[in-house]
């Protein structure tokens, strides 16, 4: 279980960071720097989310999908990957 809290307490650290970018892009547009600087601080934003929505996404994956769905024929697991992609992946 210790496993699982260690990677909770990761996550929650990544989602901190996050807060703190969204934060810098917040005092950005409000001292009105350069829109270059702001695009850089979105960019940044994006890439954490992204980054955290992967990790989130293989676990999942790995702890739900492949444990709980191992009956299920290689093709039906599949398309349920697929669909999973395409849902939070937009």
């Amino acid at each position: 279980m210790s496993h699982v809290e260690r990677e909770k307490q990761k996550l929650v650290a990544r989602i901190k960071r996050i807060r703190g970018q969204v934060d810098a892009i917040e005092r950005s547009l409000s001292s009105g720097d350069d829109c270059a600087d702001v695009l850089m601080l979105l960019a940044n934003v994006r890439g954490g989310v992204n980054s955290l929505m992967a990790e989130v996404l293989e676990d999942h994956i790995r702890l739900h999908m492949l444990t709980e769905k191992s009956s299920l024929p290689p093709t039906e697991l599949a398309e349920d990957l697929i669909d999973l992609v395409r849902a939070y992946l937009k």
